[in-house]
């Protein structure tokens, strides 16, 4: 019998059969593994005009031209010829979680070599090497990281679309007879096409990310019987892959889980490398951005430190506005010096006095960009991508550094060292604010893959000089969240919009592939500055409370009022964090009729956070339904704290007053089967409730 090889277990498993020539069959995926069976041995004959010997399409990374006729995975040639791919030979070597199975194609002289890896948080991981054995170039126009089989049958696919201000917007659709694909060209993981999606059928349900943040593709192809096949894996610009002899190509990683559980607790105990090997807690920050923007008054910002510390804010974070003469978005970007005029003493004064107020300090660097008008561009204006002949398009009033280029990499890695090992510097917010365009070398030839490759190892090698600093990954917002950019990072700032009601969607959906605290959310002004929207603080913070929590404007300009229920909401926070961010904790619930619902849940505790989007329809709002990750617990339970003291409730109900109030006690499981019945909140509104076990109460 052919050999089978599984990568994972459980109830969420890849078994593959490895054939004598061509790629491994799909035997199983998201299933228990099988073991070796005659069924499996059984050539499959085609229609009459079908090939003569039995041709398999549910396969791992299929290529064309030898009876595969679905959409390849794999494709490129040798100045026109070798554009067939057939490799023979394979051998599975086995490495504790990691399996390598490897072959030859000895006509096209390429070899592959695929790694698959099972992690304990029941994720598999799929990446590809194709190498070039040959003596002359080999041009890749394809080579997908990896392929996932969905069943047959109605088939729904659950994606992210969006734009700046509006990310992570959940759309669902049902796949048809066609190919269904997704490309993203921007340069960067994107807006509006995140390289994230969820498939689901009748009896099957699982997600699948790529961990890259430059151009994608995913391409989901039926196959001959009905099932479906789900590529994920870069885009290449035109002639952008040419192995010389020798050489290899080594995809991105892909991956694929069985839920959101699995995906957040890969992120937690593998993807996100802590200093000092775990993650402490989410620090409280105050971003500077929206309180100052580029105006930099060193009395004023060490006033407005000494207010956040006040607050019980942990991090200060200073933003855009601190080197060159940056005055505005049009100069300096690439001149990162300390702007003397604003800081004539540099920042150590400022430094010092976040410091000495037991507050971590952090900066906004912008490394990948410049502007035209600035002091390096006009020494170097080779430095930019472009390519010969064509005009130098600006973005933000912003042109890309060729980070390829080892004279470009060195002096942005010797400016961001100098300002880390001269100050005492814990944070790095690493922003990236336009789309890549004329992406081209000195050699005329496209950059986009090995920009992408370049500024990875811009990070790395900052990461590895200062290996106790943390980065925040932000690109326009919420630009690069994706698992590559995650495993060089700490947190992502998931959109530069900070308006509460844009933020319920924009969270919700990236809480499907991303742990919440690892996703920034702030506080922010009054009206907002992105929508002009009025929304009392108590909404503002709670929408943000569950995930990592800061604020996001002056608090010098807070009135007193605002001051104590701010510090309120952020003493609330670090009061649940310990809950909020604990591993295996979180749960949320598809939104009814505008109310959203998330939280966290322990035996000891547990945190509901109901949110009110747009006005309800219904008469009365459903009763709020836990769900059994909550009820499992079991046990009669009483509503403990509520917060703000007073919701905006449109009405309430005697009955409902005494459940808030924490007089009735109730069994858990029914709180699954019948509900809360908790009174319908006014459009954008928020509570929090606290639910604490009835220990020795009697249930009333």
């Amino acid at each position: 019998m052919s050999d089978i090889v599984t990568v994972g277990s459980g109830d969420f498993a890849l078994s593959l059969r490895l054939p004598e020539t061509g790629m491994p069959e799909i035997l199983a995926f998201g299933r228990p593994p099988v073991a070796a069976d005659p069924l499996f041995e059984i050539e499959r004959s085609s229609r009459i005009n079908g090939m003569d010997v039995a041709v398999p399409s549910a396969v791992l990374l299929p290529s064309g031209g030898m009876g595969f006729f679905g959409w390849p995975a794999i494709a490129g040639h040798r100045a026109g010829r070798d554009f067939i791919l057939a490799f023979s030979g394979w051998s599975a070597a086995r490495d504790g979680a990691q399996t390598v199975l490897s072959a030859s194609d000895p006509v096209a002289r390429i070899g592959i070599a695929i790694t698959l890896t099972d992690h304990a948080s029941g994720v598999l991981s799929i990446a590809t090497r194709l190498s070039n054995a040959g003596d002359s170039d080999y041009q890749l126009d394809r080579c997908m990281a990896a392929s996932f089989l969905a069943p047959s049958g109605e088939t729904t696919i659950t994606s992210f679309t969006g734009s700046w201000g509006r990310e992570f917007q959940t759309r669902r659709e049902t796949l048809g007879n066609g190919l269904w694909m997704q490309e993203n060209s921007r340069g960067r993981t994107s807006h509006d096409r995140l390289p994230m999606l969820f498939v689901e059928s009748a009896d099957q349900r699982f997600g699948v990310t790529l961990g890259w943040s430059g151009n994608h593709q995913i391409a989901i192809d039926r196959t001959d019987d009905g099932q479906r096949l789900v590529h994920l894996g870069e885009l290449f610009e035109p002639g952008e892959i040419i192995l010389a002899p020798g050489e290899s190509y080594q995809s991105p990683v892909a991956y694929a889980g069985p839920h959101s559980e699995a995906f957040h607790a890969f992120v937690r105990t593998e993807l996100v490398q802590w200093p000092g090997g775990s993650m402490s807690p989410r620090p409280v920050t105050l971003n500077t951005w929206e309180g100052n923007y580029f105006d930099h008054q060193l009395d004023s910002l060490q006033a407005q430190a000494s207010a956040a510390e006040a607050l019980g804010i942990e991090r200060f974070v200073l933003d855009d506005g601190w080197f060159g003469k940056r005055d505005d978005d049009t100069t300096s970007l690439g001149d990162w010096d300390i702007d003397p005029r604003k800081y004539p003493n540099g920042l150590k004064p400022l430094v010092d006095h976040v410091t000495s107020l037991g507050m971590q300090f952090g900066i906004w660097f912008e490394p990948e960009m410049v502007n035209p008008l600035s002091d390096l561009f006009t020494a170097h204006p080779d430095w930019a991508l472009q390519v010969e002949g064509r005009p130098l398009l600006a973005s933000r009033n912003q042109l890309v550094l060729d980070l390829t280029r080892r004279d470009v990499s060195d002096y942005l890695f010797s400016k961001i060292d100098a300002v880390l090992s001269g100050h005492a510097v814990s944070y790095v917010k690493w922003d990236m604010n336009r789309d890549l365009t004329h992406s081209g070398g000195r050699d005329g030839r496209a950059k986009t893959a090995a920009q992408t490759r370049a500024v990875y190892a811009l990070m790395d090698r900052v990461r590895a000089a200062h290996p106790d600093v943390e980065i925040e990954s932000c690109a326009s917002g919420g630009g690069r969240i994706d698992y590559g950019a995650l495993a060089r990072t700490h947190r992502v700032w998931t959109s530069d919009c900070t308006d509460a009601l844009e933020r319920l969607e924009i969270q919700r959906g990236a809480s499907v592939f991303v742990p919440p605290e690892i996703l920034g959310s702030h506080i922010s002004a009054d009206p907002n500055h992105q929508t002009n929207r009025r929304h009392s603080l108590s909404f503002r913070a709670l929408v943000a409370m569950a995930y990592h929590f800061g604020v996001e404007l002056n608090p010098l300009e807070l009135s007193a009022k605002e001051r104590a229920e701010l510090a309120l909401c952020i003493e609330t926070h670090k009061r649940l964090r310990p809950l909020l961010h604990a591993p295996g904790a979180n749960f949320r619930l598809e939104p009814i009729d505008g109310r959203y619902v998330w939280g966290a849940a322990s035996a000891e505790k547990i945190v509901v956070i109901v949110a009110q989007g747009p006005q309800m329809v219904g008469e009365q709002p459903s009763p709020l339904r836990l769900p059994e990750q909550i009820t499992r617990f079991r046990g009669t339970w009483r509503i403990e704290t509520v917060l703000p003291e007073e919701p905006e409730f449109i009405r309430i109900s005697d009955g409902q007053k005494r459940l808030l109030s924490g007089e009735i006690t109730f069994d858990l499981a029914n709180a699954g089967l019948a509900g809360l019945p908790l009174p319908m909140l006014r459009p954008e509104s928020a509570l929090l409730l606290e639910l604490t076990p009835n220990h020795g109460r009697q249930m009333r």
